[in-house]
């Protein structure tokens, strides 16, 4: 039997925020073949440092492994959005301080999700519904955290679901931070298409340190 464990924040935790319908790791079971399991470890509100403690709970007959961390993070800059600058040089700087201390953690987490050596995606963190005011300041600046998820998985080999292509729908979204039982559908489908990549469809490459690593994404 298969056992896929979910680890991070409410993205995956989203129980509170769907009004009753199925969370994402329901869904992920709905989908998934009736030989495999699906178990919650994440836990709303956690950042990227509480990872390494949800790990402690990590059954030891895990197969698989999926993380969707760094919002809550990312979250915690919010205040250089309103800091004045002299010029967008300026503005660049300060977020490239926010960005070196989202690296350190976001490397540190992954590196010890990867060291447990089980077959291992991590999710970009999505924007914000495109209706919500400030929607272009919000996906602009998340740019910067979500270049250290994508270089920290592509340099160790690591898959990669990008959530801003999987919830590209208003409705994908109970609020401007949590996925709605919509989204939460397209997600867990994106999880089982890394779990269970259909023969045929086509998928996208990254070549890093020299060798190809596939990476099953929201363009599956």
């Amino acid at each position: 039997m298969a056992h896929v464990v979910l680890l991070g924040d409410s993205i995956f935790d989203n129980g509170r925020y769907v009004d009753g319908g199925p969370d994402v790791v329901e869904q992920v079971r709905a989908v998934l073949p009736e030989d495999w399991r699906a178990t919650l470890l994440a836990v709303d509100g956690d950042v990227t440092s509480g990872v390494p403690r949800q790990l402690r709970s990590l059954s030891p007959d895990a197969t698989h492994l999926v993380v969707s961390v760094g919002g809550n993070d990312a979250l915690g800059y919010q205040h250089l959005l309103q800091r004045p600058v002299r010029g967008v040089a300026d503005a660049l700087l300060a977020f490239s301080g926010a960005q070196d201390d989202f690296a350190r953690d976001y490397e540190a987490m992954i590196d010890a999700v990867a060291s447990v050596g089980l077959p291992l995606a991590v999710c970009t963190i999505y924007d914000t519904p495109s209706s919500e005011p400030g929607h272009a300041v919000i996906r602009t600046a998340l740019a910067f955290f979500n270049d250290c998820i994508t270089r920290s998985a592509f340099a160790r080999g690591v898959s990669v679901v990008d959530l801003r292509l999987v919830c590209d729908d208003d409705g994908d979204y109970a609020n401007p931070i949590e996925p709605s039982v919509q989204g939460g559908g397209k997600i867990a489908a994106a999880i089982s298409a890394f779990l269970l990549p259909a023969p045929g469809v086509r998928r996208s490459a990254v070549i890093a340190r020299g060798g190809p690593a596939t990476r099953q994404g929201a363009a599956m």
